[in-house]
Order: C-alpha cells, then structure tokens, then sequence
C-alpha cells in the first residue's frame, strides 16, 4: 500500500466489489421491475441514476449488473488460473512427449484471439452465466498454462528440489510443495490481469447479446440498451460505461502495484 496505483486501485476495486455484494442482498428497487409512466425519467431524489426505457430503476440495474460482472469474472479467473496452474506445471516439470502434444495444442488456442474463441465457444452454449465462465475460462486457460509452465521449467533443476528428490520424496509432493509454491508471485500478477481481460470480455459478450441474458441486468447489456436513446437519455449509458471504466482503472492499478512488489528490481521503489 506505500505504491500510488496500490492506494488508489484497492480502495477503487474494494468500492466496485462493495457495490456487488450489496447489489447481491438488496437494491432500492426491483431491476427487473417494469414501471411505462415513468420510463425514462432524468435522475432524480426518487431514481439517483434515472429510468430506462421501461421505467426500471437504473441504479438498481446497476448494483444487480456489478453483482454478475464480478460473480462471472472471478469464477472465470478461479477456473482459468486453477486449471491452467495444473495443465501448466504437469507439462513443465515432467516433460516428455506429454509436453510437446500439449505445448502445440495451447500455442494453437493462443493463436486465435480470445474474444473471437469466447464468441465461438458462447454460439454453442448459448446466453447464459455458466455459458460466459466456461467460454472465458477455456479462452484464458492456455495464457494461465504457458506463465506457469515457463516458471516451472526454470524451477524443476534447481537445488532445493534436487534435495526434495534425494530425500525421496514423490514428484508430486516435490511439485505441489517446493515448485508451484514459488510460481505464486506471478500467478497472483496474471490473475489480476485476467480478471480486468475477463470483465471487459464479458461486458462485450453482453453488449453482442450473448452474455447474461435479458432481462437480468449487466452492464454490457445495459450499453447495449441504451444505444436507441443516446441523445436524449444519455445516463443510460453514462451509468455502466463510468462502471466498467472505474472497475477497468482499478484492476490494471492493483495489477501493476502487485508487478513492481514481485519485481526484485523494483523493491527500492
């Protein structure tokens, strides 16, 4: 916390997951609650952030769109750093033929870009919450597996895991316990990257409609919907775009707080 971007971001992304929680347990107003003679009312002492197009509340959209945009992005990082820590350091340290097949088949999946795998992958699943984390998951797995597979490689010939073998341990204990252990530092750091990449992705993937599907509420959708009134009820698009932004700013601050406290060169800073 004595880094700039480290006392501005956590505070920022400790606001949005505040925001996500408590849209979880309780809005002013139902967002899904329909209310024609008020639609599209500016903001307001009764609606702080106005109406959509059919009278919802537009804060209450905006608390229940937080509570999916973080829900989807952290179960996407949880799986996508989970399975690619396990892919990522099984082919790193044993090695093999296993390794080459393998290696191929995620410098494959990288070749294509990530939002144009995950609108592959959504065009079978379909809308759906489960549909986003899977397809944002297996996008992001092999960045996860090539991070760790590289820290693995320049871990497994080193001394402390020499004497973890002559002491007779397995190659599992040796790997779970003395390699992964030191591929902490940067999978912290790829994780917070991944979760600001999985937001922006989901919020498109919403925004193409084939994120959360209507009429729940999130923010790409809430852009979405707010195309057909851009001029003469601006706060629909106001609202989500400062959200997803301010979420954005916080992530890359914290991620790049968490970068220079990893980094040996930067420890005098």
């Amino acid at each position: 916390m004595r880094r700039p971007n480290a006392r501005i971001g956590a505070p920022l992304l400790a606001l949005m997951v505040l925001i996500a929680v408590a849209g979880y347990l309780h809005t002013p107003y139902d967002p899904l609650d329909i209310d024609l003679p008020h639609r599209l009312q500016a903001p307001s002492l009764l609606h702080w952030l106005g109406t959509d197009e059919w009278g919802r509340d537009v804060l209450s959209r905006l608390m229940a769109g937080a509570s999916a945009t973080m829900s989807i992005s952290s179960l996407t990082v949880l799986l996508a750093v989970t399975g690619g820590s396990i892919v990522g350091a099984a082919i790193g340290f044993f090695g093999g033929w296993t390794e080459r097949v393998v290696s191929t088949v995620l410098d494959a999946l990288l070749a294509f870009p990530s939002l144009i795998m995950a609108l592959g992958i959504m065009a079978v699943f379909g809308p759906s919450r489960a549909g986003v984390v899977v397809a944002l998951s297996l996008t992001y797995l092999p960045s996860v597996a090539r991070v760790v597979r590289a820290s693995v490689l320049s871990l497994r010939e080193k001394e402390f895991v020499q004497a973890s073998r002559v002491m007779g341990n397995s190659d599992l204990f040796t790997l779970f316990r003395h390699i992964l252990p030191n591929c902490v530092s940067s999978i912290i750091v790829l994780g917070t990257a991944l979760f600001g990449w999985a937001l922006l992705a989901e919020s498109a993937l919403s925004f193409l409609g084939l994120g959360v599907p209507p009429p729940m509420s999130s923010w790409g959708g809430m852009l979405a919907d707010s195309r057909n009134h851009i001029y003469h009820a601006p706060w629909l698009a106001i609202a989500p775009g400062v959200s997803i932004s301010l979420s954005l700013l916080a992530v890359n601050l914290l991620g790049d707080a968490l970068r220079d406290q990893f980094d040996p060169r930067m420890n005098n800073l």
